[in-house]
């Protein structure tokens, strides 16, 4: 579905309720599990995520997940994709682990052999190109179940000269991306446009709440870090997401100039392992933290997930 964006068709979905007064953010944009080759050998090994992102001449961090490296049985193309994505100018490059585990649930001990695992390739890599490897980003954004967890993996990623990459702006585009390659399987193109113009209408309401929450606690606009996947669903309409993005006012800006901002020095207060906004992890309690999460825009998209996920296993 490569540049079959029906624009009127998507309009439908992102007209409406989702204006703001609290747009003009400057966002990052983010990029987990890279390099995405599940469908790599379908197409013809290339990208194209990275070709959209060729085009689009905007600043991408990356966060690469070493073992999708070894997935199928064409290694050395996967390969070759990584080294392509980490080649670009315009991606700065962060680590994500291995394996993808949640730290939550394995422990530190086995957390920090996946991240020994695939870091040396990954850092050479890095090197060769001329860059440096300083943010991790935790698989689910899991920092731990409690404090101490948290303590110890802000201890060691610290040891290792890692920075923990927050977010403030995600919208679930890996649920999307499971819908939306359900009705690419079904060839129920219909179905499949309308899930990606669920899509971005979602994520720009979600820009303008955390735009407007942003405005309520700190009474100006924030640079909000955006983070994706590399998916089929983003390979698809990404671009049409960042048109949106850019009416509304929004300027893309690079993944350390989002963090100059001093909301960014504020202490994580929250010590639990679901992957949250940094928005709701500088708040003070989970009083104040339930209290703003439950205004979030509704999605009932994730009863669909759930129905499709459970007929694939039934299968």
């Amino acid at each position: 579905m490569k540049h079959c964006y029906p624009f009127l068709f998507i309009l439908l979905f992102i007209t409406g309720p989702f204006d703001s007064a609290y747009g003009q953010s400057s966002v990052a944009i983010t990029i987990d599990d890279v390099p995405g080759t599940g469908k790599l050998q379908k197409d013809n090994f290339t990208s194209q995520l990275l070709q959209e992102l060729d085009s689009l001449n905007i600043p991408v961090t990356i966060f690469i997940t070493e073992g999708l490296i070894y997935k199928g049985d064409r290694v050395d193309k996967n390969f070759e994709l990584l080294k392509n994505w980490m080649n670009r100018g315009y991606t700065t490059i962060g680590y994500h682990s291995s394996r993808h585990p949640r730290y939550s649930e394995v422990g530190l001990d086995s957390f920090k052999i996946d991240v020994e695992r695939g870091e040396n390739l990954v850092k050479q890599l890095a090197q060769s190109k001329g860059k440096s490897i300083n943010y991790f980003r935790l698989p689910y954004n899991d920092l731990g179940k409690d404090s101490l967890q948290h303590a110890d993996i802000e201890r060691y990623l610290s040891s290792k000269n890692y920075k923990i990459a927050p977010f403030t702006v995600e919208s679930a585009d890996w649920m999307f991306n499971y819908i939306y390659e359900y009705y690419l399987e079904k060839k129920d193109s219909v179905k499949a446009r309308e899930t990606a113009g669920n899509y971005i209408a979602k994520t720009l309401e979600y820009f303008d709440f955390f735009d407007s929450l942003a405005w309520k606690i700190y009474g100006r606009p924030i640079n909000q870090v955006y983070l994706c996947h590399d998916n089929r669903l983003n390979a698809d309409y990404l671009p049409v997401l960042l048109i949106e993005m850019k009416k509304k006012k929004h300027g893309i800006i690079s993944f350390d100039e989002a963090l100059q901002d001093n909301v960014y020095q504020q202490k994580d207060n929250y010590y639990k392992k679901w992957g949250i906004s940094w928005i709701y992890r500088w708040m003070k309690n989970q009083e104040e933290i339930s209290f703003f999460s439950k205004k979030e825009p509704e999605d009932d998209s994730y009863d669909l997930y759930k129905k499709l996920v459970q007929e694939k296993k039934e299968q």
